[in-house]
């Protein structure tokens, strides 16, 4: 079989680099995925929640109720909301650990309920929140509906999960949330993992109906630093029909200013066909403008 020189020294610099990126990135071709558009909304797996291929993070560098978001203020951070969904963001990534709800709330006051999606995350271990007690997840998903004033949450996540136990250690939480969905104040669960291990026990599991997950070319900031293992399971939790929401696809900022870099890691992430959305925190709108027209040349290729 023969083999072109771009696509010989191509596989050389990935090898070199410790990269296993996808034949389909390679040839610099992206493969069964059905998004023309940054903002073009798909599914979330099998959870009937649809998203924009671009959504918005609100908790960059986020703990104790601070993040990068709320260290710019009540008037910039808003501004950047308004203009994401302005511009097609329909899906909106929270947590309690960012201190975001008020913001999130505020800024779609008066923006139809239906015309985005709100996820967010609850966060059981010690530290993270400076409250001292750990309530039950109906109690915190009641306070997270006044905090962000809404009806219902469209997908609400255990937090930072890295022990492959976690199923058996937070038994009762899911069978509360499950009851929370047949009630309809949430329309999906799932967890956030920050271990492989984490992320595998959430394969042949029913109740995951969606996982978030770190996933860049580079293996920066992820769950392991050959990010072809965790593509792997990623690719096995999709065609479980496990909703798939990829973070820290710049390296959590680490690459930020390094245009190259960033494109790979889109063209990589969307070369997987596992990814339903792209979850970026925006910091200013020019951001939005940009990622967006990076995915766009991306999707065109």
């Amino acid at each position: 079989m023969k083999i072109t020189r771009r696509k010989f020294i191509n596989k050389t610099i990935a090898g070199a680099t410790g990269l296993a990126l996808s034949r389909s990135v390679l040839a610099n071709k992206l493969v069964n995925f059905t998004a023309s558009d940054p903002f073009d909304l798909v599914p979330l797996g099998n959870t009937g929640i649809k998203v924009s291929l671009i959504s918005s993070g609100t908790g960059a560098n986020g703990g104790n109720r601070q993040s990068n978001m709320t260290r710019l203020g009540k008037e910039k951070f808003e501004a950047v909301l308004k203009y994401a969904i302005e511009r097609g963001v329909r899906f909106f990534d929270c947590a309690d650990t960012y201190g975001t709800h008020p913001f999130v709330a505020n800024a779609f006051r008066s923006v139809p309920r239906e015309k985005y999606v709100l996820s967010s995350k609850i966060w059981f271990h010690t530290g993270g929140i400076p409250d001292k007690e750990r309530p039950d997840a109906d109690e915190v998903v009641n306070r997270f509906l006044k905090e962000l004033n809404t009806d219902y949450i469209d997908l609400i996540m255990i937090h930072c999960l890295t022990s492959s136990d976690w199923p058996k250690k937070f038994e009762k939480q899911m069978e509360i949330l499950t009851k929370l969905k047949e009630r309809g104040v949430v329309r999906a669960h799932g967890v956030s993992v920050h271990s492989l291990d984490a992320m595998k026990a959430c394969l042949n599991n029913p109740w995951v109906d969606s996982v978030h997950v770190r996933i860049n070319a580079y293996g920066i900031a992820m769950d392991d630093k050959n990010p072809a293992n965790v593509a792997e399971v990623i690719k096995k939790l999709h065609d479980e029909g496990k909703g798939i929401v990829g973070m820290k696809l710049i390296g959590n900022g680490a690459f930020r200013n390094e245009p190259e870099k960033i494109d790979k890691s889109i063209r990589y992430v969307l070369g997987l066909s596992a990814v339903d959305t792209m979850a970026v925190g925006f910091e200013r709108p020019d951001e939005i403008d940009d990622f967006a027209a990076r995915v766009k040349r991306a999707l065109k290729t």
